[in-house]
């Protein structure tokens, strides 16, 4: 059945046109004027385009009203009226994808496939996670629990479409793996894979290193360099860290994810690349749009098909699976002689908190393997890291230093951080427990900036 698309706009002209349009891209079409008569339509359509700006109730009013009654149905805006912040609230209120008037026919049908396609990939991994049964290993990614079960399921659907994935995840849960997975079960799985750790490029290299340079650019360009998208042409980009790129790239990134171009620096001319994204990040994004640190319409761009990694305390039914598969991979790989691990040893493991997740598991099995001199790892066998942690206060023993306030502790602190790590705000975050950008917007709301030195 050709899917069905309910056009929502009362200016008779365009509302013509683009039911032409659709009809002659081959989708079936049904059109009204009126929001309140699109409410009543909607549940019959594969997907609602409809205009910002209505008699009646608005097109915003719309979106939000088509989402109390059904959460499945992709929603595409049209807007000539206002900024891109009015399509960042339309995006928050429920829609899949916006358009800003004028916009191409030929574009319009392109959006319009991608939210489709959006929407089939969720309803097909909601089936499949229905009818998957327990599986135990994707690739070197192990586990049996519910949790892993979604994680798989999603892979398989996301994986044949080229639609933008943000993982989310503490440290050490394995987003680089569940990345590759991703590219390597996609059509482009012959195509270069390009990770990008967004925290290891210095701010003042990022643009460089992300979008390339002409000869001359800078001072030491002597040629001409590809930056990593370029590098990632047909194939697929891994921005890991992704909450750490400062708001000058942002901009350029999100240009990247619309427009499918770039610049290289010292350059105007407009270079077009095909490629898959994948972010990641072991923040809450939704607190760096809170904080100023990070675009929304950027965030809404990334965050097409959110997957949500789950910390090892969350699968502990996973860690004798994953002992066993790292005792024999790492065995193997050191030369032990090491065969087995014992019940009394995955216990052990079982009862501990697992802070670095997969990847302390997999560094204390190995530690284990090494000073281990027999053919089974027992209990006694098993390193764990015992490194003290500082104590936490508790609240009621927890008060400010005499005479200072929440706002002059707080600068104090951020000025120590910014000593010890010599003026180096990256060095200085990492300090703090904070990304690169929620230091900058800290010390812009204080005004230190200028006080940060390098970075």
């Amino acid at each position: 059945m050709k899917p069905r698309i309910l056009v929502v706009e009362d200016e008779e002209k365009l509302q013509r046109v683009l039911e032409l349009q659709l009809r002659s891209a081959d989708f079936e079409t049904e059109k009204t004027a009126s929001a309140e008569e699109a409410l009543r339509l909607a549940d019959r359509a594969d997907l609602v385009l409809t205009d910002v700006r209505l008699p009646g109730m608005s097109g915003l009013e719309l979106i939000s009203a088509i989402r109390r009654q059904n959460t499945r149905t992709p929603i595409v805006v049209m807007t000539a009226f206002g900024t891109v912040e009015t399509a960042v609230e339309a995006m928050k209120a429920g829609a899949a994808d916006f358009l800003l008037k004028p916009f191409s026919l030929d574009h319009l049908v392109t959006v319009i496939r991608k939210a489709l396609e959006v929407r089939a990939l969720r309803d097909e991994n909601r089936t499949l996670r229905e009818e998957l049964g327990r599986r135990y290993e994707f690739d070197n990614i192990i586990g049996s629990s519910p949790p892993m079960q979604e994680v798989f399921a999603t892979i398989e659907r996301v994986a044949p479409s080229r639609a933008t994935v943000l993982l989310a995840g503490e440290s050490g849960v394995g987003k680089d793996l569940i990345a590759r997975a991703i590219h390597y079960h996609s059509p482009r799985r012959d195509r270069p894979f390009v990770k990008i750790n967004c925290t290891a490029i210095p701010e003042n290299l990022m643009e460089s290193e992300l979008f390339g340079y002409e000869k001359g650019a800078f001072t030491g360009a002597n040629a001409a360099k590809p930056g990593k998208f370029e590098q990632a042409d047909t194939g697929t980009a891994f921005l890991d860290e992704i909450g750490d790129v400062p708001a000058s790239i942002q901009v350029k990134l999100l240009r990247v994810l619309q427009e499918r171009e770039l610049e290289r620096l010292g350059s105007n001319k407009t270079r077009q690349i095909d490629v898959r994204i994948i972010a990641a990040t072991n923040q809450d994004l939704r607190v760096a749009l809170e904080q100023g640190a990070f675009r929304e319409d950027l965030y809404y761009r990334l965050n097409v098909v959110p997957m949500n990694i789950p910390s090892l305390r969350e699968r502990p039914e996973d860690i004798p699976f994953l002992a066993e598969y790292f005792v024999k991979k790492l065995a193997r790989a050191n030369g032990s002689p090491v065969e087995e691990i014992s019940e009394a040893a995955i216990e052990k493991l079982m009862g501990y908190h697992w802070p670095g997740n997969v990847r302390e598991l997999e560094n204390v099995i190995e530690r284990s393997i090494v000073l281990s001199q027999g053919k089974r790892l027992d209990a006694g066998d098993i390193r764990l890291d015992t490194a003290p942690r500082a104590p936490r206060q508790s609240a009621e023993s927890f008060s400010l230093p005499e005479g200072m306030t929440l706002d002059e502790y707080e600068r104090a602190i951020i000025r120590e951080a910014l000593l010890r790590a010599q003026g180096n705000k990256s060095q200085a975050a990492r300090l703090l427990g904070l990304t690169r950008n929620a230091l900058r917007y800290r010390l812009s709301q204080m005004g230190l900036e200028k006080d940060g030195g390098g970075e």
